[in-house]
């Protein structure tokens, strides 16, 4: 795990590398690689690098050339078979100085040019310059696992990195708001394609290569996830549920991969203690398990993860964030970040990060479990609201409807109230209406309260899910349940990815996902669909596949997400943070949102009992983001994160 960065000049804009820019690019994200440094230029091209070692550390220093220097690659992630090809490429005459997989990329460049990337298993962002052709290649793994940002400027110039603050570093960009996308990330907690909240900045896509050469710019996509059916529908549930229990074996097996102590996060949902069970039989020391907890008792879920963790004999080790921590440690989070915080689990993310630092470089994460198995309640809860709803709308006539959606709005209790608002008694039986805006943040109606006259002038009458709507005009799947899984997994996911990379790599640790192995993610996906979603069963091929391995009482335990107490939080003590990032005068005055519609909210959340949480940390994040970026307020500083370090440890 690494930081990268580069720019490639075009003839028009008549620049020549500057070094100490390319370094300012590179240091600014030293916290993703503290271990070494380095750069490369070429006259108008320039490639950084920060590296977190993990294979081969005496060796493998980058920006590496191969044999002949005609290539440089700066790279940023994990291959997992690379060592599968070096015996054929030896034999074809490459001659290899280290072990890293680094070096195998750039012989498997040398064979395959850009289809290079067919041949990988793993997570990875990376950019090599080609002399020889006077190109630059980019590419980003097929998930998205490792990030990549880049701004194309008029004169044809590319500047990339593995944040986003590596491009305003080098002055690629003005910092500015990137309006178009603002009704997407109220909706959807981020924007949903290659556009970022800065206006400029895009990031490359998962399972995507782009081809610089003098100014011209091609992106295009090399992968993509397939519903199709597997040929063989004849099979019985077990042959299915034995060979994805395989491959999940192998998938662990691979990113057990590091010449560093490695461990593991453990939540004590089914995701984590899965791979704690396979794990734990594939080496030899007693695995590191590292968990996180709030104080307040709904928040905590440690009896769970402490009873895998005495199942697997693990070296355990648990942090309990305090809300005086949480709120200190928000403002660095979001520079960290680079875009406001999707979700307040980001910052449990990073304590327990931190707390692994300390004994570990390396950890194995449960990420992208719920999104191919349907891990997530909406996903039944839409279905059955679409079947119910479809039979209300056919049976009940429209007066009939509109007098009980009164009643339910009158009704004195706000938690079943807003519950019921919900259902298809209350909303119309369509997938705008009982999926996207039941599930956004800012669902359409209520951005249309929440904008300011002039952001409403400003943005007309753009659609919050444009980009949702994109989505699933791309896949091949058929049934309702996978085209919202795929949905998820080209929108959702990303988000969640980009959470568990910013704050594991905030403090120097290398997060790997099992259960996102693009092999298993192709199979997981051909499934029937009754191996995922059966009844009220979610995961069930998982659920089966761990039987005899896992203790029932994690098998059989609902999903709980991690919860955050953000919402009592908000209500009680540290009402002040509201006060702060969303009722301030210098809030209110960014004619962003509309300072009455603001108050309500905060008050019906406070006084009524109604539960806006997520909408108020979205726009506590949002100020923050604000101060941060644009207003000049620092992040992070050295002497912060020895602090914190101390702390943890102590």
């Amino acid at each position: 795990m690494c930081g990268i960065n580069g720019i490639a000049f075009s003839s028009r804009s008549r620049r020549m590398i500057d070094a100490a820019v390319l370094k300012r690019m590179r240091d600014v994200i030293t916290h993703r690689g503290p271990d070494d440094e380095g750069i490369f230029i070429d006259g108008a091209v320039g490639l950084g690098h920060r590296r977190l070692s993990i294979v081969d550390v005496a060796a493998g220093h980058q920006p590496m050339a191969n044999e002949d220097e005609t290539l440089h690659i700066t790279y940023n992630g994990e291959i997992y078979n690379h060592a599968d090809f070096r015996a054929e490429l030896e034999a074809k005459g490459h001659v290899y100085q280290t072990h890293c997989d680094t070096e195998t990329i750039l012989h498997l460049y040398e064979e395959h040019g850009e289809h290079c990337v067919d041949y990988l298993r793993g997570m990875f962002a990376f950019a090599i310059w080609d002399q020889r052709r006077k190109e630059l290649f980019v590419a980003r793994d097929r998930l998205g696992v490792k990030p990549l940002y880049y701004a194309y400027t008029d004169d044809g110039s590319l500047y990339f990195g593995s944040e986003i603050k590596t491009l305003l570093e080098a002055g690629a960009i003005k910092p500015e708001i990137n309006y178009c996308v603002m009704p997407d990330y109220l909706a959807n907690h981020a924007p949903s394609g290659e556009e970022t909240l800065f206006r400029g900045v895009k990031r490359l896509l998962p399972g995507h290569i782009m081809l610089w050469r003098d100014g011209e710019l091609r992106v295009s996509r090399y992968w993509d996830v397939s519903f199709v059916r597997h040929a063989d529908e004849g099979r019985s549930d077990r042959d299915y549920v034995d060979e994805w229990r395989e491959l999940f074996r192998t998938s662990v097996r691979l990113r057990l991969m590091a010449d560093v102590p490695l461990g593991m996060f453990l939540s004590g949902g089914i995701d984590s203690s899965a791979i704690a069970a396979v794990m734990s039989g594939m080496v030899t020391e007693p695995i590191k398990t590292f968990s996180v907890a709030f104080k307040e008792r709904e928040a905590n879920e440690l009896e769970y993860a402490r009873l895998v963790a005495r199942e697997f004999k693990a070296n355990h080790h648990e942090v309990v964030v305090s809300p005086e921590d949480f709120f200190a440690t928000l403002p660095k989070l979001v520079w960290h970040e680079d875009e406001p915080l999707a979700h307040p689990s980001s910052v449990a993310l990073y304590f327990v990060s931190l707390l692994a630092s300390q004994h570990v470089k390396v950890v194995l994460t449960g990420e992208g479990s719920d999104e191919l198995l349907a891990g997530y309640a909406r996903y039944r809860k839409t279905i059955l609201n679409l079947a119910l709803g479809a039979r209300y709308y056919s049976l009940t006539p429209n007066s009939v409807r509109n007098l009980l959606r009164k009643q339910i709005e009158g009704m004195p209790g706000a938690k079943l109230r807003q519950k019921l608002l919900r259902s298809f008694l209350a909303v119309s039986p369509d997938i705008e209406s009982i999926y996207f805006d039941n599930f956004a943040v800012f669902p359409r109606a209520m951005q249309q309260e929440l904008l300011a006259p002039e952001m409403k002038e400003r943005l007309g009458t753009t659609d919050p899910y444009m980009g949702l709507r994109e989505v699933l005009k791309e896949t091949d799947a058929t049934s309702f349940l996978d085209r919202l899984l795929y949905a998820d997994i080209k929108t959702y996911l990303h988000e969640l990815l980009m959470k568990q990379d910013r704050m594991s790599m905030a403090t120097s640790v290398e997060s790997r996902v099992p259960f996102l192995d693009h092999k298993l993610v192709e199979f997981t996906c051909g499934l029937p669909q009754r191996l995922k979603l059966r009844g009220w069963t979610t995961k069930y091929v998982l659920r089966e596949s761990m039987k005899g391995l896992l203790p029932k009482a994690i098998l059989s335990r609902p999903k709980m997400g991690f919860p955050v107490p953000i919402g009592a939080w908000f209500r009680g003590a540290y009402s002040s943070v509201i006060d702060e990032y969303v009722l301030s005068d210098r809030a209110l005055s960014r004619r962003i949102f509309s300072p009455d519609f603001v108050r309500s909210l905060v008050a019906r959340h406070q006084t009524s009992g109604e539960n806006h949480s997520e909408r108020l940390w979205a726009l506590v994040n949002f100020e923050i983001w604000q101060r941060q970026f644009f207003d000049g307020e620092q992040g992070q500083t050295h002497e912060q994160k020895q602090l914190e370090y101390a702390q943890v440890s102590s």
